[in-house]
């Protein structure tokens, strides 16, 4: 059977071979996408690697930016700021807390929950050198009767309703705090010294509670126009603003302001209890506010009450030239003129901004082209090799013969190296560059490095055409030539369904012999099993045969 079965196993070394040779035509489609996938990046058809520029300020220090799109017309360009553009801003009334207590009495004024601009720790703190302790638990009367025992009453501290202030008197001058201190009571109050007798907080003290309900955050102003479940809303730069005086803190409602699309940032100053709207672009514009009479922007301070300052415009001249307007500090084509230029000034100064042809990405792309054109080449050439060792033995790579894969690595080489047509000057072919074949080889090199960086740099328009001319550049050489070869009749695609067939063919041959294989061995093995058989029926008879007569009969 094993000497049967030698012509089915040269055809499964034939269909082997086959095999191998069609992994080696997928790799050479792989890399001829992979160079065309190359040579489009310069063809200019998603963006223009030969018009690309950079744009540097001279001074090295400069916290300035610049920036310039393809094609922008290179020079250098002195920028003078006379003027930054700024943001507008609605800055609030300050104090619109509601103050501590509405009387003098402060009995029931938790300092846990004192309404003012920083937490009360727990702890100690000094007045004319006597220690006085603040627990979480007393009010401010408290504070005051300790404040009185521990100076033996030469101190008092004392509310007053309409200030909504704090005050400590002394017939002589108060000394407060000490390094050890380790309750904040003194500044939280804001009570400092001042050399005398008499010691007044120098704003008001009570500030609203952003986190609590709007309806109990402690606004001196309460919302009233709303609706009976608490519901109300403003606009801001035209933009509606739902509320809920119940449900919704006044953090809420900023937060709810900043990511909406009006434009503008809320924020809340909590030393001087005011709100603010600034607008998040800069410009010479207004930030309008509308709601009804009694609405949470005017309990907050924001309206009428309101200041508003303007935002400025940028002032800016380009090389002495006219004074020039812009609403942002980053001036672009649309305000002075320069396509593809783009400055951000942050500072009322002059510098220098050189726009100028930036080659380093064209290069990328030049030499990746020539690495994905060598890998061609040079996966051709190993796979099509043929070898003679010393002794004259001859070792053949996969493809060795395959003349239709020599004639495409001579039909590439051909296309690169041919000059386009209509060009003049020191660039019509990749020789212009400093690019050449490796002597000896089908590969390319870069011979001249500085020779292609000029042609880069100075010669843009003729680089782009070698590469991205429509009729015959070099892209569309290489692009038309490797969708012929691997298109649907290409010779590569007609070469692999030839393998496929020839594969299919030998798994038919293969599976037949080993139906008349099996046909046989089965035939085999039933005339060994007869043979067995009449083998075991001669024994039986010579052995019956030898009983009936003796071994001995015989004589």
């Amino acid at each position: 059977m094993e000497a049967e079965r030698i012509p089915q196993n040269r055809l499964r070394a034939e269909k082997a071979a086959g095999e191998r040779k069609t992994a080696s035509l997928g790799s050479l489609k792989d890399n001829l996408t992979a160079l065309q996938t190359s040579i489009k990046a310069l063809s200019g058809e998603t963006t223009d690697a030969f018009g690309v520029r950079s744009a540097k300020i001279a001074n090295a220090n400069s916290t300035w930016t610049s920036s310039a799109s393809v094609g922008a017309p290179t020079g250098t360009y002195q920028v003078q700021v006379t003027q930054l553009a700024t943001k507008a801003q609605r800055t609030g009334a300050a104090d619109v807390g509601r103050s501590l207590s509405p009387t003098t009495d402060v009995s029931g004024v938790s300092i846990a929950t004192l309404p003012i601009a920083s937490s009360i720790r727990a702890g100690e703190f000094t007045v004319n050198g006597a220690r006085i302790t603040v627990a979480s638990t007393d009010s401010l009367q408290d504070v005051f009767d300790e404040i009185s025992t521990q100076t033996g009453g030469t101190v008092t501290a004392s509310y007053d309703p309409v200030s909504d202030k704090v005050a400590l008197n002394s017939a002589s001058e108060i000394v407060l705090g000490s390094a050890n201190d380790s309750s904040n009571f003194l500044s939280a109050l804001q009570l400092y010294n001042n050399g005398s007798g008499s010691v007044l907080a120098p704003t008001a003290l009570g500030v609203v509670s952003v986190s609590a309900a709007i309806s109990n955050a402690n606004l001196r102003s309460p919302v009233t126009a709303v609706d009976g479940s608490g519901n109300g809303s403003f606009s801001i730069n035209g933009v509606s603003i739902d509320y809920n005086v119940n449900n919704d803190s006044v953090q809420n409602i900023v937060a709810r302001i900043n990511a909406s699309n009006a434009g503008v940032t809320a924020s809340f100053d909590r030393v001087n209890d005011r709100f603010s709207l600034t607008n998040k672009t800069t410009g010479d514009v207004g930030v309008a506010i509308s709601e009804s009479p009694g609405g949470l922007l005017e309990s907050l301070g924001l309206g009428g009450g309101a200041t508003l300052s303007r935002g400025k415009n940028a002032q800016f001249a380009i090389d002495g030239g006219p004074v020039l307007t812009s609403a942002s500090n980053t001036f672009d084509d649309s305000s002075h003129g320069i396509a593809g230029l783009s400055v951000t000034a942050t500072s009322e100064t002059t510098e220098s901004v050189t726009v100028a042809g930036d080659s380093s990405g064209a290069k990328s792309k030049v030499e990746d082209f020539i690495a994905k054109y060598n890998a061609v080449q040079s996966l051709i050439e190993t796979q099509t090799r043929t070898t003679t060792a010393a002794d004259g033995r001859v070792t053949a790579s996969t493809l060795s013969g395959n003349r239709e894969l020599s004639d495409i690595a001579k039909a590439l080489r051909n296309k690169v190296f041919a000059a386009v047509p209509g060009l003049t000057g020191a660039v019509q072919r990749l020789e212009g560059l400093g690019i050449d074949f490796k002597t000896g080889t089908n590969e390319l090199e870069i011979k001249d490095a500085t020779k292609l960086d000029v042609g880069l740099r100075d010669n843009g328009d003729a680089v782009r055409s070698l590469f991205g001319d429509s009729t015959d550049g070099l892209v569309k050489r290489l692009d038309t030539y490797v969708k012929q070869i691997t298109g649907s009749t290409g010779s590569l695609t007609t070469q692999t369904t030839s393998l496929a067939k020839q594969s299919k063919d030998i798994d038919e041959q293969i599976a037949t012999m080993d139906r008349r294989l099996t046909q046989q061995r089965q035939l085999l093995e039933s005339s060994f099993i007869r043979m067995e058989e009449a083998q075991s029926n001669i024994q039986n008879q010579l052995a019956s045969l030898n009983n009936a007569f003796g071994s001995g009969s015989g004589k």
